[in-house]
């Protein structure tokens, strides 16, 4: 029988704090690259997730995605056994929770299933109703985000079955919102005057914060993922920090020799690409191999990020330029890099003499991208079909703030 261990579950739940902050975080982030009259409805994108999907986790999602299924469904679809979180208990689970409470397993995911479909409103902010977004994410994190967490991480999922690596989530969070992000984007079309009418960051200070609060936040994201305290969780802690810093690096030094400053936006956008790209990676990479992902990532998201205003793509805050992008990057690096010599649990990536991971991984990205836009694409279909997507163009130059909450970000003082 498994016992509680004090140690990690202290740990666990200091982790789950940390990956709740990250939302915040993350409506800071976006908050301050949007116009001072959308930053309020941007935040909340951010906020009502927290609401919305802490409540579907309890009552279904977590079931849906962990519990186990039942007969030749088993691979794709969790069981009904865990509603509620009937079953969820204090003891330890063996097949996900070893050492800690089930409960506690069971709250740290729900963290991820928090953040992700957020994620997904950097794409489509300052033009999507507000009501139809909240809609669209209960529906959304039931479908795509619970049944690809099932296929990922649950102990009978047909991709882990297949080997599938992702550590902490570069399939099912990255790759998942950022596909997302772009499908939604192309459905919702551009904001009003866009391209022409250039709309830069109302409070970059507020977004530098915002960044400082995910990076922080996902030291729990990634360590935590390794489900206890020790060398696993030390080695994904060691790699987020180290791929941040370079990705961080790489996006400076680009924008220097390119444009001939290093902007602050810039510099934060780098380091969360080198958090995205490490994400599936952390638990299975070396120090050395962490800095050549936050490299690596850096160059292919400052290339994506200018190739989609090229090609007037209005991805508003370069949800998929830099979760896409950087998830799928991740994803399949982490089948070249992985080591065995980091995370015996793991699988020695083709670097290390096993081409056969990095097929693996292509297979996951593919069914990923896939499943994830298809869903977008019929999910959003239906809402638009009976409340409706798009604001009207009154409304988008009035600015949601006021139209969807009847509130403002700032007022004059007197």
């Amino acid at each position: 029988m498994n016992v509680v261990n004090s140690g990690d579950t202290g740990f666990m739940i200091v982790c789950s704090a940390l990956v709740l902050f990250m939302t915040p975080g993350l409506a800071f982030f976006y908050g301050g690259l949007v116009r001072s009259k959308n930053v309020v409805n941007t935040m909340m994108m951010s906020f009502a997730a927290m609401a919305i999907v802490a409540v579907q986790w309890v009552l279904f999602g977590y079931s849906i995605a962990f519990a186990p299924g039942s007969g030749s469904f088993a691979p794709v679809f969790g069981g009904f056994q865990w509603l509620g979180l009937h079953g969820v208990g204090l003891l330890p689970n063996p097949d996900y929770a070893a050492t800690i409470p089930h409960q506690q397993f069971m709250i740290f995911q729900a963290m991820f299933a928090i953040i992700t479909p957020a994620l997904i409103s950097g794409a489509i902010v300052e033009r999507m109703k507000f009501k139809a977004y909240a809609v669209f994410i209960l529906l959304w994190s039931t479908i795509s985000y619970d049944l690809l967490a099932h296929w990922v991480w649950a102990m009978d999922g047909w991709l882990r079955g297949l080997g599938a690596l992702d550590f902490a989530g570069g399939t099912v969070v990255h790759i998942n919102a950022g596909v997302s992000a772009l499908v939604a984007m192309l459905m919702l079309g551009p904001r009003k005057g866009f391209p022409h009418r250039v709309s830069p960051p109302h409070n970059v200070t507020l977004a530098l914060l915002g960044g400082g609060m995910l990076w922080f936040g996902w030291f729990g994201f990634n360590a935590g993922s390794a489900g206890s305290a020790g060398s696993i969780a030390t080695a994904a802690f060691v790699a987020t920090n180290t791929s941040a810093g370079a990705a961080m690096l790489g996006w400076m030094l680009l924008d220097t020799f390119l444009k001939g400053k290093p902007t602050a936006v810039g510099a934060v956008t780098g380091a969360v690409a080198g958090l995205v790209a490490i994400t599936p990676a952390c638990g299975y990479v070396s120090p050395l191999s962490a800095i050549v992902i936050g490299l690596g990532v850096s160059a292919i998201c400052y290339w994506a990020l200018n190739q989609r205003i090229k090609w007037n793509m209005d991805d508003t805050l370069d949800a998929f330029s830099v979760h896409g992008v950087g998830g799928i990057f991740g994803a399949i690096i982490t089948g070249v890099l992985a080591s065995r010599l980091v995370n015996p649990a793991g699988a020695d990536g083709l670097l290390f003499g096993n081409p056969s991971l990095l097929l693996i991984q292509l297979l996951a990205v593919a069914v990923t991208i896939v499943f994830s836009g298809t869903v977008t694409f019929v999910l959003l279909k239906l809402v638009d079909w009976t409340i409706g997507i798009r604001s009207g163009e009154a409304q988008e130059s009035e600015g949601l703030d006021l139209v969807e909450h009847g509130e403002k970000a700032y007022h004059e003082l007197i």
